[in-house]
């Protein structure tokens, strides 16, 4: 069912394109689908919604994704962030770049994140490094009588390296990140292994980019307690295009791929009745359609200066207020780029009570 809710957002977005173009393009698209489609469906079963471990796996790894809605995929030039969420995006022009974000998430929390890039030469190509980051503070700790005892931390940090291959003579680009995960709560410590792969299509006659990313595959190699748990397995999809004569590249991303229904009833949007019962909120198929979309336009993408702007729909009705609006799910930003250096910035709304920005710098070492 994702993979037909995809196929209908690619027709109604290429049919303002030629009807040659469109069969050839899907063509190729198709067999990348396939493919995707054999290497993750052992891992089908994955959930979201705090039922896997790891969970900072997902987070946003630049002010960029960030500004655009999050778990963008289809970006291909310069931004050494991007090997984080597609391994695919790599590519020489990352060549000698250095990234590092920072930002504060809700209360005490903070994150961040690293990449850097390295072609060794044109056979082997580009490799790519990065780290992702979160700190949690400090928190006072209580014995199972209220009693107070020493207080604790937790943190956790994964560590990856990612490679991409362009099959010669084609636009189509393949590429892996392999992670190690290591995450310490209180006196709990767990390890963990995963691998993402990717894959990238260049339409470079309509400029449009075509991309499928399998992320999070692993396990945990030691637990905290003897559970063992699940990763945060997940399957993207995403299409992105340079609209012609105009400075904007729009960017459409499909996430949680892996499961059709992603909705949950909210209690507070239950109907009562007379009699004292309720009913659950009813989330239709549209409505739980929508939810795995993401969608950001980006103005002046190849200019030195970009303003951003995105929208993920899940987010929005997740954390939509009752009877109120408060913009969640709405995010915005801006990249300037000073000689070797450009600054990021973004703001993503969540709620009236928490909001996030994320700050990042790049570095060029080339001469």
């Amino acid at each position: 069912m994702p993979f037909f809710f995809f196929y209908v957002v690619v027709k109604i977005i290429s049919s303002h394109f030629r009807y040659k173009n469109i069969i050839s393009h899907l063509y190729m698209f198709k067999k990348i689908l396939f493919s995707f489609c054999v290497l993750f469906s052992a891992a089908s079963y994955s959930q979201i919604g705090g039922k896997s471990v790891y969970s900072f796996l997902n987070l946003v790894t630049s002010p960029r994704q960030a500004a655009l809605g999050g778990k963008v995929i289809t970006i291909f030039d310069e931004d050494v962030n991007q090997g984080h969420f597609n391994p695919a995006a790599i590519n020489a022009e990352m060549d000698n770049h250095l990234a590092v974000n920072y930002g504060n998430y809700f209360g005490a929390v903070t994150y961040g994140t690293a990449a850097y890039a390295y072609t060794y030469d044109r056979h082997l190509q580009t490799f790519h490094a990065g780290v992702n980051y979160v700190n949690y503070g400090k928190f006072d700790g209580y014995d199972e009588n209220g009693i107070a005892t020493s207080s604790f931390t937790g943190s956790e940090i994964a560590l990856s390296i990612g490679y991409s291959y362009n099959i010669p003579f084609t636009n189509v680009y393949f590429g892996a990140n392999a992670k190690l995960i290591s995450s310490t709560l209180e006196s709990y410590t767990s390890y963990g292994g995963a691998i993402d792969l990717g894959a990238l299509y260049i339409d470079e006659e309509n400029d449009i980019n075509w991309a499928l990313v399998v992320r999070n595959m692993g396990t945990q190699i030691t637990t905290y307690s003897g559970l063992q748990e699940k990763l945060p397995f997940e399957l993207l999809a995403g299409v992105s295009q340079q609209v012609e004569n105009v400075p904007i590249r729009w960017h459409l991303t499909l996430e949680n791929l892996q499961q059709w229904n992603i909705t949950f009833s909210n209690p507070n949007r239950a109907v009562g009745s007379l009699d004292g019962s309720s009913t659950p909120e009813k989330i239709g198929f549209f409505n739980n359609a929508l939810r795995h979309v993401i969608f950001g336009a980006e103005l002046f993408p190849t200019k030195g200066f970009n303003i951003r702007v995105g929208y993920n729909f899940r987010k929005g009705e997740e954390l939509r207020v009752v009877d109120q609006r408060n913009f969640s799910g709405i995010s915005l930003g801006f990249g300037l780029k000073m000689g070797k250096m450009k600054f990021n910035y973004s703001h993503s709304r969540f709620s009236l009570a928490g909001n996030t920005s994320l700050f990042g710098l790049t570095i060029n070492f080339n001469d």
